[in-house]
């Protein structure tokens, strides 16, 4: 009895430094958000409480459900993605000439900061000399687009660098786990007259849908927090037609200094991420999951 005491206590002191940093790093900024949302502030002078009116006043607010509305999009195709990045990490995964380098070339994005992207992106985007619409015009295209000032496209022109951001990282998590799958199986299923694309479908992906579900769970959570590239390539514009949640959240607290009500759009941003998330794990649960 007092062996597991003794071994309890050491599993407690060697948590509880990880523990302290989750504390101080994640729950306390998590509460203080909530706290703050019920204040009036502009963040240097004295709050003064106010209540609900600021999570009253995000309910009410029009211009973050349109900047909801563009992160769940962003959701979907990121989700969507996923079916594109799998089908290159079976490529990849397959005994092909020259899988190796094209390995090494996923990953060049993972190498890059967000704002080294958006500034390659935005020099591809540029309508008078960008690569993109130089292309167009060799081909014939008189009026190429404004990739980032048109409001009907600019939300589908950032999304094409964001997942092409995060291309390597979800091959990468897919190829590893396309070459934990025993050679013995794939052997069995050849020997069987099985085809590449039976092998593929009915042995490779059963066998991964693990690490296919968590995949779709980082996808649709990471896509509802983003914020980087999109405010380094528009901030937003043009006139909010780019404007996620937390570019809308930063604009508040720090281009308008209502922090108070910056605050509140960003719990509002915290609870729908969870519930969300809670949805997306309930639907994507085995069944042994779901009793437990």
């Amino acid at each position: 009895m007092n062996k597991v005491m003794s071994n309890k206590w050491f599993i407690t002191l060697y948590l509880l430094p990880a523990l302290l940093l989750l504390l101080v790093l994640i729950f306390i900024p998590l509460l203080l958000t909530g706290y703050y949302g019920l204040m009036s502030w502009d963040g240097i002078g004295e709050m003064s409480f106010i209540g609900l009116d600021n999570y009253i006043n995000v309910v009410q607010d029009a211009t973050f459900w349109q900047s909801a509305g563009h992160s769940f999009l962003l959701a979907l195709f990121s989700t969507l993605s996923l079916l594109l990045y799998l089908a290159v990490s079976l490529i990849l995964a397959s005994k092909i000439r020259g899988a190796t380098i094209f390995r090494k070339v996923y990953l060049i994005p993972m190498l890059l900061s967000s704002v080294a992207i958006a500034q390659l992106w935005i020099k591809i985007y540029n309508p008078s000399n960008g690569m993109l619409n130089t292309m167009l015009g060799w081909i014939g295209v008189e009026n190429p687009p404004l990739w980032l000032a048109d409001p009907s496209i600019v939300l589908y022109s950032i999304f094409i660098p964001i997942l092409w951001q995060y291309a390597g990282f979800y091959i990468l998590i897919y190829y590893a786990a396309l070459k934990g799958i025993p050679e013995t199986i794939i052997e069995a299923a050849k020997i069987d007259g099985a085809s590449p694309l039976q092998i593929a479908l009915r042995i490779k992906l059963p066998l991964i849908m693990g690490v296919i579900k968590v995949t779709i769970v980082l996808a649709v959570v990471g896509s509802l927090k983003y914020f980087d590239l999109i405010f380094v390539m528009t901030g937003g514009g043009p006139n909010g037609a780019s404007e996620v949640m937390a570019s809308y959240m930063y604009k508040l607290a720090f281009g308008s200094y209502n922090f108070g009500y910056g605050s509140a759009v960003g719990f509002a941003l915290l609870v729908i991420t969870l519930i969300v998330t809670y949805i997306v794990r309930k639907l994507t649960a085995d069944k042994e999951d779901i009793q437990y």
